[in-house]
């Protein structure tokens, strides 16, 4: 599959990561730990960068939190946003602890002067700032005129406050525009996508529990990103953020823009099904992400249980298993490796030879 035109936007520069422009999707995330718990707080970025997440978002809800961000920043191994609202000195002090990214909202932030002031410290500690829009918080006047939150409310709302940093000659700019519902997100990202060349950071937001989550995801910024829209993205989910940049990827990987580690395919089981494929494929799963070389494989792994498509599947993949009853075989590369007795026998051996893939000449 060919990649998905990319449409074009400005480029920014969030710490070391290049954000728009061409440059590739950034996955973000954001932690869900007391910020004024710096230790808790690392632990979690720490989990969420061995994931593969680029840029990880902090709520600053006080000054306590405000506190914790020096100790954060100086030992953040990806660039950090702070989240702030209604108190501009929050987010002063962000930028004074190194933080290179805020996410705010200029019309909750106080009024003309502290934009002015938050605009000047941001361009002269080289920040980013997100204008960040959920359909929770569009103005009362855009709600009126719109007859809601609507795609052109929140895209309005958007703009307006873009215009708020411009008149201040600050130009380092991305938007988001979230609504928990997928079709005003993908309509207000497509209306702000022909508006401003701005780069966008796509989302759903509240888009709910793991598996709801991942379905309204999936299909918002999935469609979105094949049209070329999007230039960082945040899979909402209410669990651990470290699934939120599991799924992320897989969408990324699912509209060919990007892929992390290998891609493991698997059938859904049926009648003809004779082995406990689901643990099986689940162990796979697990050993994968567990692996200290999988990040960087772009190995095709197979995990088939039956006679019809299994070991056609099996022989497309770098490596493949098919399982029968009480007996299976493994593929490498189209060819026959081994043959196998015993489900837990067959588990074993597939582990062991796809451990030599993943660390050759170990």
């Amino acid at each position: 599959m060919n990649a998905p035109h990319r449409n074009g936007t400005r480029q920014l520069k969030l710490g070391d990561v290049l954000i728009g422009g061409g440059a590739p999707v950034v996955v973000q995330s954001m932690t869900n730990t007391d910020t004024r718990n710096a230790e808790a707080t690392l632990e979690q970025i720490a989990r969420l960068h061995a994931a593969g997440c680029e840029v990880v978002r902090l709520a600053v809800p006080d000054e306590k939190a405000a506190a914790a961000l020096k100790t954060i920043a100086s030992r953040s191994p990806v660039p950090l946003v702070a989240d702030i609202h209604f108190d501009h000195r929050l987010a002063l002090a962000a930028l004074d602890a190194g933080l290179k990214g805020l996410r705010i909202n200029p019309g909750n932030i106080g009024g003309e002067g502290p934009v002015d002031s938050l605009a000047a410290a941001a361009k002269a500690n080289g920040a980013v700032i997100r204008v960040g829009v959920n359909s929770g918080s569009v103005e009362k006047h855009l709600l009126e005129r719109f007859g809601g939150p609507t795609p052109e409310a929140l895209v309005e709302s958007a703009l307006s406050h873009v215009r708020m940093l411009e008149k201040r000659g600050f130009y380092d700019i991305k938007v988001s525009l979230k609504s928990s519902s997928v079709a005003d997100t993908i309509a207000a990202y497509r209306l702000m996508a022909s508006r401003a060349d701005y780069p966008l950071h796509l989302g759903v937001t509240e888009a709910g529990t793991p598996m709801r989550g991942t379905v309204k995801s999936s299909v918002g910024l999935g469609l979105l990103l094949f049209e070329g829209i999007g230039d960082t993205i945040r899979v909402s989910l209410t669990a651990d953020p470290v699934r939120e940049v599991a799924v992320a990827w897989e969408i990324l990987r699912a509209v060919g823009l990007r892929s992390r580690g290998p891609e493991i395919v698997s059938c859904p089981t049926c009648g003809r099904t004779e082995i406990d494929l689901i643990g099986m494929a689940e162990k796979v799963e697990e050993y994968v992400q567990s692996h200290p070389a999988a990040a960087t494989s772009r190995l095709k792994i197979a995990v088939m249980g039956c006679v019809v498509n299994g070991p056609g599947e099996a022989r497309e993949a770098d490596i493949g298993l098919a399982g029968g009853r009480d007996k299976g075989v493994i593929f490498r590369k189209g060819k026959v490796l081994r043959s196998v007795n015993g489900q837990d026998a067959l588990l074993a051996a597939f582990l062991e030879e796809l451990d030599k893939l993943l660390t050759p000449n170990d």
